[in-house]
Order: C-alpha cells, then sequence, then structure tokens
C-alpha cells in the first residue's frame, strides 16, 4: 500500500544573517540592490505592495520560507511558531489567484510575533484588517475567496517565488518599487557592491539637482561614429 505523504515538511536548522549584514541593507531602495547585483534577485512586477502610501521607506530582513502550494495556507499556520522577531515571511502559492494567501488574521499573529513583512506570489483578503495589523504586505492583489487547510506544505525549505529562488536566511529587501532578494551565500558581495552603487547614485543625483540635462554618454553617442543622422 501506498503511504499519504506527509502534510508537512519542516527543516530543522535555519541559517540567518548577522546583524552586520542586515545593517548593510537598511534603508536602501530596492533599485540600489538590484543594480548591485546586476538586475539579478528582483521578483515578477505582479508582486507590488499592498498599500504603497503606509511605507515610509525600505523594509529589510531575513527571509522565512513557505511552501503553502496552489490555494493552502497549511503550512503558513504552521509556521507561526517557528518565526523569529524580525523575519520577513515569504510564502509561495505557486502563482494561484483564485483564493487568498494570508487574511488579516493570519497578519494579526505574524506582527504579534515580531515579524515585519510578508511577501507571497497570490493574492490576499482582508485589506482593512490587514492594515491595522502594521504588517506591510507585498502580494498580487485582493480577492475574498478563502484558501484550504490540507496541505502538503514546506517550511524553512527552498521556494520558487516571482521567479526567483527564495531560501531562509536570504535578505528580502521590499518597499513602494517591488520586492529583491539577497541570497544568503551572496550577502558579503552585494553588500560591498552597495558601497559603489549608492556612491553613483548619490552623485549623479547631486548633479540633476544642479541641473544636469542629459549624461555624457548620451552626448558623446550622438557625436559618435555608432550613430547615423538621416534627413
Amino acid at each position: 500500500m501506498i503511504e499519504d505523504p506527509p502534510r508537512l515538511t519542516v527543516k530543522r536548522n535555519r541559517r540567518r544573517p548577522t546583524e552586520a549584514q542586515l545593517a548593510a541593507f537598511q534603508n536602501t531602495p530596492t533599485g540600489f540592490v538590484g543594480d548591485a547585483m546586476a538586475g539579478q534577485g528582483v521578483l515578477a512586477t505582479p508582486i507590488s505592495p499592498l498599500r504603497p502610501d503606509a511605507l515610509t521607506g525600505p523594509v529589510c530582513g531575513p527571509a522565512f520560507t513557505v511552501y503553502a502550494g496552489a490555494a493552502d495556507i497549511l503550512a503558513g499556520f504552521a509556521a507561526l511558531p517557528l518565526v523569529q522577531p524580525g523575519d520577513f515571511f515569504v510564502v509561495a502559492f505557486d502563482g494561484h489567484q483564485k483564493c487568498a494567501t494570508v487574511g488579516d488574521r493570519m497578519c494579526g499573529m505574524l506582527a504579534n510575533n515580531g515579524v515585519i513583512g510578508l511577501v507571497t506570489d497570490g493574492p490576499v483578503r482582508d485589506i482593512d484588517g490587514i492594515a491595522q495589523t502594521g504588517v506591510p504586505v507585498w502580494c498580487t492583489g485582493l480577492t475574498p475567496a478563502t484558501p484550504f487547510t490540507q496541505g502538503p506544505g514546506t517550511v524553512g525549505l527552498p521556494i520558487q517565488v516571482g521567479g526567483q529562488r527564495v531560501d531562509t536566511g536570504d535578505i528580502v529587501v521590499a518597499d513602494r518599487d517591488g520586492v529583491v532578494v539577497v541570497p544568503f551565500d551572496e550577502i558579503d558581495r552585494v553588500a560591498a557592491a552597495l558601497v559603489d552603487i549608492r556612491r553613483l547614485e548619490e552623485a549623479l543625483d547631486a548633479k540633476v539637482a544642479e541641473g544636469l540635462k542629459a549624461p555624457g554618454w548620451a552626448n558623446e553617442l550622438l557625436q559618435g561614429p555608432q550613430t547615423r543622422w538621416v534627413d
């Protein structure tokens, strides 16, 4: 007789970035992080902030991953006793769009556990209740439809969300523009690259504020041999 698969699989040990590693990404726009990763790590555009006007800046924290599966939330609720303060709850819903990944009660429990944000590739429900919890959410939209709690699902194992692989311990940075995930093994390299990205961005911002009308390379291109002018 073929046995039924387990309803839940949980990773026992988890990686977590150091406080110094997390500090390197605090208050950093997602655009900077994406540039430091050469365009990698950015979640697909349907995943966006539920309430962008409520965000006061980027939110950054270590990923805690949940694979719920399409139309199911068993693993999400089972993960609640395992989260730590400061975690970024990331839920893979297989991109299912016909019912909600989470609602206000789960967000309330996440808030009670100190979770700083939630990312999912599905829609959510109970927007007014979610707003009261204070947990910022990045999702694909809204629906009143209720999911199931049957499983199977996983907690703490790698998942696929928004076209990117996300593992527990990766750093998640999210703001009004979207979400970027920095793989755990790339944290130090990306943090070092961010130093130059910030310097270049700040220098260009200063030039624009002083009246820059076009980058120098644009004028060079127009005047160079790679441009053909026609009447």
